[in-house]
């Protein structure tokens, strides 16, 4: 008679480990997060709440008093029915579409022949290119400016001299080319950087192939380079674009040299002289949050456009 013993429960399988909550992603991300509360999502809400305050006689006294009181959308209302408000706009358009062609244009050109494998001097035409932008552009704006003067311009002088007169580059329609020349000048360089280091990225077996197809250096850099660097390009525009929008140093600079630039001559110097030079920061406030809203609106439909023609229209 043999006696049989029951076979042992299998053993449970090992548990996984508990990953335990750790905090070290919170403490390093909480520097970075109090430092965008404080400089973008605080100064906004602050903004957007300033908008909505006005400055109204608030005492029926002899002199009264003036307090800030609630007073809803009505900023908004007066910014966007002030005919400079809208015009500056306007003068905003033409200079952008002088401005950002040219230096988006200029920028692709130079990376390409930067590129070139028959390219020489590329160190120092990198440099060369690029200084520009290192040059604050307070500072651009007043060298120009000089420039531009007919009693200091060293063009005009030239002209002068062989008898076809002084160039008005601040007088009428010539205040555009001349505003737009000085932030071609100056971004140019930076733009091209940008691009450059986009088409470094690009292996040099695509190159090499298209060569032994019998390309030549133009078809390369017109079917294969530029549209590689498409990306760069968007990214650049997108910049250009914002830059046009917030333009604000370079006609301040050139207004006491001539009539042509009056305080609201772009949205940005009215936006100004409601805040320091009326002191009221209400409106002022409304001026920013409305161009802010436009250049975001501007920015995503740029973006939209560009992800379908690269998507070809498929969502």
């Amino acid at each position: 008679m043999t006696s049989t013993t029951p076979a042992a429960d299998p053993a449970p399988p090992p548990r996984a480990p508990r990953r335990r909550a750790t905090r070290a992603p919170f403490v390093l991300l909480a520097p970075a997060l109090a430092l965008f509360a404080a400089f973008v999502l605080i100064p906004i809400g602050y903004a957007l709440f300033l908008s909505t305050q006005g400055l109204r006689i608030v005492d029926e006294g002899v002199f009264g008093i003036r307090d800030e009181v609630f007073v809803g959308l009505a900023n908004y209302t007066q910014v966007l029915g002030d005919a400079d408000f809208r015009a500056g706009f306007g003068r905003l358009a033409l200079y952008g579409l002088i401005a950002v062609p040219l230096t988006l244009g200029l920028a692709l050109l130079f990376a390409l022949l930067l590129d070139n494998a028959s390219s020489r001097a590329r160190r120092f035409s990198r440099v060369a290119i690029f200084l520009p932008y290192a040059v604050p552009g307070v500072v651009a704006s007043l060298m120009w400016g000089f420039m531009y003067l007919p009693s200091t311009s060293p063009f005009s002088h030239l002209t002068e001299r062989l008898g076809l007169g002084g160039i008005p580059f601040l007088d009428g329609g010539a205040i555009y080319p001349s505003l737009a020349n000085i932030a071609v000048w100056g971004g140019v360089g930076f733009n091209m950087i940008i691009i450059y280091t986009s088409l470094r990225g690009i292996p040099g077996e695509l190159y090499d192939a298209a060569r032994i197809d019998g390309c030549g250096e133009w078809r390369i850099a017109w079917r294969i380079k530029i549209p590689l660097v498409a990306p760069a390009l968007v990214i650049t525009g997108l910049f250009a674009l914002i830059g046009t929008i917030q333009v604000y140093g370079e006609p301040t600079m050139l207004s006491p040299m001539t009539s042509e630039i009056s305080q609201t001559w772009v949205p940005l110097m009215r936006i100004y002289r409601d805040g320091f030079v009326r002191d009221d920061l209400p409106l002022a406030a409304a001026g920013s949050v409305i161009l802010a809203v436009g250049t975001l609106l501007v920015s995503l439909a740029l973006l939209r456009v560009t992800q379908r023609r690269a998507f070809g229209g498929v969502r």
